[in-house]
């Protein structure tokens, strides 16, 4: 392998950990190697580079190109195909859950509605039937949440991220103004009340203190 010790530690690590991810060694070196190159490779590049045949570049580029996880370009003068990989881990997070929504979630989701639909034969049935609708209302939400972090942009997302425990707080927050106007609202029978503790809860986590004006004289 004609690389640098530290880009080689890297490659050889993809392709020890490739398997784990569902993927052969060739196919994680062949990544790893496209991520941290300067510059755009050929297959004889990446064949010459890993010490791999030209055969397994060839299969192992087809198969990162059908993850979406590198992109085909030609450079002037040169009827080469070059290859690139993403070089926004945002992206590539965005890409790798695309991907894997479409090959393990949605035949998942697809075959619980079809389970759902069923009517139990007996009480067996209903209790594995209730247990899949659970699963299934549980890979609902979180694909719900999925397609709205798909939405955000990479700055957006990072933010987020890093919000960690805060989130939990805002949370908690909501849940106590709810319940302060939860009380009001029994005590007072108003539906008005009501209405109130749903605005400032839906309000509260955006709020910021207002400044204070000087009383004119």
């Amino acid at each position: 392998m004609n690389l640098p010790p530290l880009t080689q530690s890297f490659v050889l690590h993809f392709g020890e950990m490739g398997s784990r991810w569902g993927i052969n060694r060739t196919v994680g070196q062949i990544y790893a190697l496209l991520y941290v190159s300067a510059k755009p490779l050929n297959a004889d590049e990446i064949a010459d580079t890993l010490n791999f045949s030209r055969s397994n570049v060839s299969m192992g580029l087809k198969e990162l190109q059908s993850w979406s996880l590198v992109r085909l370009i030609h450079l002037p003068n040169d009827r080469r195909e070059y290859f690139q990989s993403p070089q926004d881990v945002w992206q590539i997070f965005r890409t790798l859950a695309t991907e894997r929504r479409k090959r393990e979630i949605d035949p998942t989701l697809s075959m619980l509605r079809d389970a759902l639909m069923e009517t139990p034969g007996g009480e067996d049935e209903r209790i594995a039937q209730e247990r899949m609708r659970q699963m299934h209302a549980f890979i609902e939400l979180m694909t719900d949440w999925l397609d709205e972090v798909q939405k955000m942009d990479s700055a957006t997302l990072a933010s987020l991220m890093k919000m960690g425990a805060k989130v939990q707080k805002l949370l908690e927050m909501k849940d106590k103004v709810k319940q302060v106007f939860g009380m009001a609202s029994t005590a007072s029978g108003d539906s008005d009340v009501s209405d109130a503790t749903q605005t400032a809860a839906l309000v509260l986590p955006a709020a910021t203190p207002e400044t204070p004006t000087k009383n004119e004289h």
